[in-house]
């Protein structure tokens, strides 16, 4: 099928590593060649020991998860023949802890505010039923245990 990969790179720096006094910066690289600033959450590790600027292994996890709905979605309707002008989505993530204590990304909602071209709008209905389409068919939904629901 398909390969996927991404490089992920830290270095120490001054700080007291052994007394876990350390930054938690770190970068993404991708194939394309994109380099991403990335953290520790700071819900997590405080600053000055995360960056809030810098994206966290939480925020992506629910942008995977948004952005391959949002994907999906758009392929079943230009299938369909709904012409999709914007599509934008406010994605909230959870973490929770579950039987044995652990903490993990137990809920994902999808907010997605969808502008279609009003020749080809689709009914309640079809969008409902679009929505469930790109839910069954996301990659990244189908990976994970997390719950995801569709505001």
């Amino acid at each position: 099928m398909a390969e996927h990969k991404a490089s992920i790179r830290w270095d120490r720096d001054a700080s007291d590593f052994l007394k876990g006094r350390f930054s938690r910066e770190h970068t993404w690289a991708f194939d394309g060649g994109a380099v991403v600033p990335a953290s520790a959450s700071p819900a997590v590790v405080p600053p000055p020991h995360s960056n809030p600027a810098a994206i966290d292994p939480e925020e992506a996890f629910v942008a995977s998860i948004a952005s391959c709905h949002m994907l999906t979605f758009l392929y079943l309707a230009s299938r369909q023949g709904f012409q999709i002008e914007t599509y934008e989505d406010e994605a909230v993530g959870m973490t929770t802890r579950d039987a044995q204590g652990k903490t993990w990304v137990s809920r994902v909602t999808l907010h997605p505010k969808i502008s279609f071209n009003q020749v080809t709008e689709p009914s309640a209905e079809a969008i409902a039923r679009m929505h469930h389409g790109a839910h069954d068919q996301c990659f990244i939904a189908n990976s994970v245990k997390t719950t995801i629901t569709v505001e």
